[in-house]
């Protein structure tokens, strides 16, 4: 590989890397805007108004743009410079070779333990929730819904499309998986950090 594709492959990497880092960030502020003390739409008002501040911050930025086209230049030196930083660090922070060993007891059981705790007396928890919980505690930055489910699969936690809390059904756990004895792939190879808090 020539040093231009180098390059290339960083700035592509790091980019992506970049992308999903912001994507995860806002996500998860606009969902904090959720209200635990109350119940149906009242409870999202808060996501509803940082989604109304996000879309006025992006006319803003648009119209700014089409005033000033000049100012494209410094934003895109911006993203190409932190593409570049984020590209260097891209494997340390995702790591994508797998451990030696599987998933063990200990990791099973902490995850458990998290999950049971976050649902509370409901009778399930979206995995937007446990994300964003773990992601409070400075863990699984930059990653998505669908890299916790499938973490959650591979450590043997049954993980459904049509889990409703809050009468709103999306991907969750469901408490009667939980309580029934867990079946962890003990000969597979981890591919993600821990998930526990």
């Amino acid at each position: 590989m020539t040093r231009l594709h180098t390059a290339a492959d960083r700035l592509a990497t790091g980019s992506t890397t970049l992308t999903r880092r912001l994507a995860a960030r806002t996500a998860a502020w606009v969902r904090r805007g959720r209200r635990d003390d109350l119940t149906g739409w009242r409870a999202a008002l808060g996501c509803w108004a940082r989604l109304a501040l996000l879309a006025l911050g992006g006319y803003l930025l648009w119209r700014l743009i089409r005033a000033f086209p000049n100012l494209l230049w410094l934003l895109t030196g911006t993203w190409i410079i932190a593409a570049w930083r984020t590209g260097k660090q891209a494997p340390a922070d995702t790591p994508e070779t797998p451990d030696e060993e599987g998933p063990t007891g200990a990791d099973v059981d902490a995850l458990r333990t998290l999950l049971l705790d976050l649902m509370g007396t409901g009778s399930g928890v979206h995995l937007r929730t446990v994300l964003a919980h773990l992601q409070e505690h400075g863990q699984w930055e930059g990653r998505t819904v669908t890299d916790l489910r499938l973490r959650l699969e591979h450590l043997g936690v049954a993980v459904h499309r049509g889990v409703k809390v809050g009468r709103v059904p999306t991907w969750g756990v469901r408490r009667r998986d939980l309580d029934a004895p867990s079946q962890a792939p003990a000969e597979e190879a981890s591919t993600a950090p821990s998930t526990a808090a």
